[in-house]
């Protein structure tokens, strides 16, 4: 990736993805941290947080994290999972943030020099292939580390730049020390919170961007 402080840079990251993609690293997110790291890398014009919730849960293990996301330099979009019943009669759960993305993604990419995407989802090789057409450079982020690779090979193909999250990760990753601690203070983030906010819980989406889930399993 070009170091250049004139490039406008936008972040674009599928939560639930990426999610899967740390914890398939064993590893956790610190996101003040990953702000910092693109910042570093040129003019970070935005950096947009995808996920979908489920409305009804009093409380969610995601909420804290993007609290603390809206208040401190992220751009957060969030959209209710669809709930249906199966044929053997089991509640379900489907939450798919492709759209959303792909949208702001293709109105940004008249702004900036460079996209970067976390995620390794196949679905977004012809989004790339657009942007690409605009005359953006695109850097795909995701895994080839994990058994199997996190990443669709037609989505590695299409980037400009492939890049490791377990090389990125000893910049952008938590020390695994405050696993044990991260979320004592939870509850204290479902009230919103000024810009001084503590560090932010390295949480996981409730659900898979691409695949269906059982209720009871969250």
């Amino acid at each position: 990736m070009t170091n250049s402080t004139s490039e406008k840079i936008a972040v674009f990251i599928d939560g639930a993805n990426l999610y899967a993609t740390s914890r398939g690293l064993g590893a956790d997110i610190d996101y003040k941290r990953l702000l910092k790291e693109f910042q570093s890398r040129g003019n970070l014009l935005r950096a947009f947080y995808y996920t979908a919730l489920i409305e009804d849960q009093e409380y969610s293990s995601i909420r804290p994290l993007l609290d603390w996301l809206d208040y401190n330099g992220y751009t957060v979009v969030t959209k209710p999972v669809k709930e249906f019943t199966d044929s053997t009669g089991r509640r379900k759960v489907k939450g798919n943030m492709d759209i959303e993305l792909a949208v702001d993604a293709m109105e940004l990419a008249e702004h900036v020099d460079h996209i970067v995407l976390f995620s390794g989802d196949g679905d977004f090789r012809p989004l790339v292939e657009s942007i690409q057409r605009k005359g953006v450079r695109v850097t795909v982020v995701s895994t080839i580390s994990t058994q199997p690779p996190m990443v669709a090979d037609e989505l590695r193909r299409q980037a400009d730049v492939f890049l490791d999250l377990a090389e990125l990760l000893p910049r952008i990753g938590r020390d695994p020390s405050e696993r044990s601690t991260r979320m004592q203070n939870a509850p204290g983030f479902l009230q919103r919170q000024p810009q001084h906010a503590p560090a932010p819980a390295s949480v996981g989406a409730n659900v898979d961007d691409d695949e269906e889930d059982d209720l009871g399993n969250r």
